[in-house]
């Protein structure tokens, strides 16, 4: 495989299986620590195989010759939250300690900020580092809105889901496909939803304020797809308009905000 035959570069599919032996060195630790029952061990099993299948699978479809110290970081983040996963799994069964949960998310997402600042600093930034970053981050989003929706409703899944349902929706409007120009308010409402779902989830606020806190984090969050997706039909209907009248016209302007 031509990734793997380039002489004195360390191999890809390498990486993958030690992140792989971390997940599961994780997974004991956490099983000797408090007792890891047989939801979270299976779910933990299957996040191991899962992970390492599409992330074999991504490098090699990618032109990386090395791995690189930006994705050997958000690998580490994918393996804490492998561990935060097996977790919540397992919290359904019995009452895995809130403080360890709370501890591997806090760092998974300290070290969101981090590989980002990395690849710019390495020169090593790339498309599958990118997507691979992105996906870390909507996995934890997710797994971390199931937890909070079993203390506080079901409604509280929407925030997980939201980006999922985005990437099933543009599989039949291709216009959400288009890519989208960069924003800070747009970045700024993805970090806060870990954020909020963990402060919404640590038992550290009173009673009463964790449904509005996770509330506010599903507001934010509409109202960040929406912009999205307004943007995007509305760049859709110029093109579409251009196509029509052989004029091109201007795409609309992003918002401001951000």
């Amino acid at each position: 495989m031509a990734l793997n035959n380039t002489h004195g570069v360390r191999p890809v599919r390498h990486e993958t299986a030690v992140g792989a032996g971390a997940q599961m060195l994780l997974l004991a630790l956490l099983g000797s620590a408090y007792g890891l029952g047989p939801a979270g061990w299976l779910t933990g099993l299957v996040f191991t195989v899962g992970g390492w299948a599409v992330l074999s699978r991504a490098l090699d479809r990618s032109p990386l010759r090395s791995f690189g110290p930006a994705n050997r970081v958000t690998l580490g983040r994918a393996t804490l939250v492998g561990g935060v996963t097996a977790l919540v799994a397992d919290s359904f069964e019995s009452a895995p300690p809130v403080s360890l949960l709370v501890g591997l998310t806090a760092v998974a997402l300290v070290l969101d900020g981090v590989d980002g600042k990395v690849a710019r600093r390495t020169g090593t930034a790339s498309a599958v580092g990118a997507r691979f970053d992105m996906e870390v981050d909507a996995f934890l989003i997710l797994v971390l809105s199931v937890y909070v929706a079993a203390q506080q409703g079901a409604w509280v899944v929407l925030i997980g889901a939201m980006r999922y349902l985005f990437v099933a929706a543009a599989r039949v409007f291709p216009w959400l496909n288009a890519p989208l120009p960069p924003s800070t308010a747009r970045k700024t409402v993805a970090a806060l939803q870990g954020v909020l779902l963990l402060l919404a989830g640590s038992q550290l606020l009173p009673g009463p304020l964790n449904s509005p806190v996770a509330a506010v984090a599903l507001a934010l969050l509409v109202w960040s797809f929406g912009r999205d997706v307004r943007w995007l039909w509305l760049r859709s209907r110029a093109h579409v308009a251009s196509a029509r009248t052989a004029v091109p016209l201007p795409v609309p302007e992003y918002e401001p905000v951000g």
